[in-house]
C-alpha cells in the first residue's frame, strides 16, 4: 500500500471520504487545497496545503516536502463555475492538472489518478455507451476533462507515466452542493426529512447512470491499488444504476408518507439529463481490477436518508 498520497481537491466532499479510506490503511494523506477549504480537515494525521492549482511553485514545493507515492487529482472547477468562466475553467482544469502531471513525470511518481466525466463523450448516444465512442463534449468542463486525458494518455505512451483514470455518471452525495443541477436527489430527501414539499427539476420519466458517493470513493482506492499490468485501458467508465424521478418519489414516499412533489418538464436541468445515457459499459473496470458498485437505487436512497434524519 502507498506510504504517503497527495489528494488535490483533499478538503471536499470527495476528498475527504478518500482520504479517511487511505488512513484506515495506514496511508498518510496529505490534502492539498483552495484557502477557503481551511478547517475542513481536523484528522491529526493529516497535513493540509493550502494553495491555489495555478501556483506552480507551491505544487513543487508541496512534492518536494511531502514526496508521495500517488497523487489523487480530484481539484477542479465543476460544469456549472467552468460555464460561467470558461478561459479560468480551461487554466485551472487542464493547464493546471497537465503541469501537476509533468511534475509528477519529473519526479517520478505514480500512480497518478485523474477523476473524470461522463460528460467527456457529450449528449444525444445510445446506451451502453462504450468506452471507444468518440469523445465531443458540448461544454467546457467536459472539453478541460478531455484535454486532461489526453495529456495523460500521450505522457503514458510516450514517457511510461502512470496515468490512471475513471469517468463517472451522475454522483450522489449526502452533502450535495445546493447549486449542483443534478443534485436533486439529495435535496428532495433532505426535504422530506424536515417535512418539506419539494419540485423536481426534472420530469417523472427522467434518468440517467447514477453511482452513490461510497462507490465512487472505493473505486478510485481500489484503481490506485490495482497492478499496473492489469490495467488495459487509459481510462474506465461506471456504472451502478438508472432511476428516473419517479422512481425517486415512490422511494422516498415509502419512508415519508406524506411528503409530495412537483416536477419541472423542459428545465435546464431536464433537458441536459434527458440527453445523458442511461448505461455506461463498464465491463472493463469489472474484468481489469474487480470494479463491482456496492450501492444499489435502494441502498442509496437509505443511505441518503439515514443521513438526512441525522441533520434534521
Amino acid at each position: 500500500m502507498f506510504k504517503t498520497a497527495l489528494i488535490t481537491g483533499g478538503n471536499g466532499n470527495l476528498g475527504r471520504l478518500v482520504a479517511q479510506h487511505l488512513e484506515a490503511i495506514g496511508t498518510k494523506v496529505v490534502s492539498f487545497d483552495l484557502p477557503s477549504s481551511e478547517g475542513a480537515h481536523c484528522e491529526p494525521r493529516h497535513a493540509v496545503v493550502l494553495g491555489d492549482m495555478q501556483d506552480q511553485s507551491l505544487l513543487e514545493d508541496t512534492l518536494t516536502a511531502y514526496k508521495p507515492d500517488v497523487v489523487i487529482h480530484l481539484a477542479s472547477m465543476l460544469s456549472g463555475s467552468s460555464q460561467a468562466n470558461p478561459q479560468l475553467a480551461w487554466e485551472v482544469n487542464a493547464t493546471s492538472s497537465i503541469r501537476l502531471m509533468r511534475l509528477c513525470l519529473d519526479r517520478n511518481i505514480g500512480p497518478f489518478f485523474f477523476a473524470s466525466t461522463a460528460a467527456t463523450y457529450g449528449p444525444d448516444l445510445a446506451s451502453p455507451v462504450a468506452l471507444n465512442t468518440p469523445q465531443w463534449p458540448e461544454n467546457i468542463y467536459g472539453a478541460t476533462k478531455v484535454a486532461v486525458e489526453r495529456m495523460g494518455v500521450y505522457l503514458k505512451l510516450k514517457q511510461g507515466f502512470d496515468f490512471r483514470c475513471l469517468r463517472f455518471p451522475m454522483v450522489l452525495s449526502p452533502s450535495a452542493p445546493a447549486g449542483a443541477m443534478t443534485a436533486y436527489p439529495s435535496h428532495a430527501i433532505a426535504a422530506a426529512a424536515r417535512g418539506d414539499n419539494f419540485t423536481m427539476p426534472v420530469a417523472p420519466s427522467t434518468g440517467m447512470s447514477t453511482l452513490y458517493l461510497n462507490d465512487v470513493t472505493r473505486s478510485i482506492v481500489e484503481i490506485c491499488s490495482a497492478p499496473r499490468a492489469a490495467l488495459t485501458q487509459h481510462a474506465y467508465n461506471l456504472h451502478s444504476y438508472v432511476f428516473t424521478a419517479q422512481d425517486l418519489v415512490e422511494a422516498i414516499q415509502s419512508r415519508f408518507p406524506e411528503f409530495t412533489c412537483g416536477f419541472t418538464p423542459g428545465s435546464p436541468t431536464d433537458d441536459l439529463i434527458l440527453r445523458w445515457p442511461d448505461v455506461f459499459d463498464d465491463r472493463a473496470a469489472r474484468a481489469d481490477w474487480g470494479w463491482e458498485p456496492h450501492y444499489d437505487f435502494d441502498a442509496t436512497v437509505e443511505a441518503l436518508v439515514q443521513f438526512a434524519k441525522s441533520q434534521s
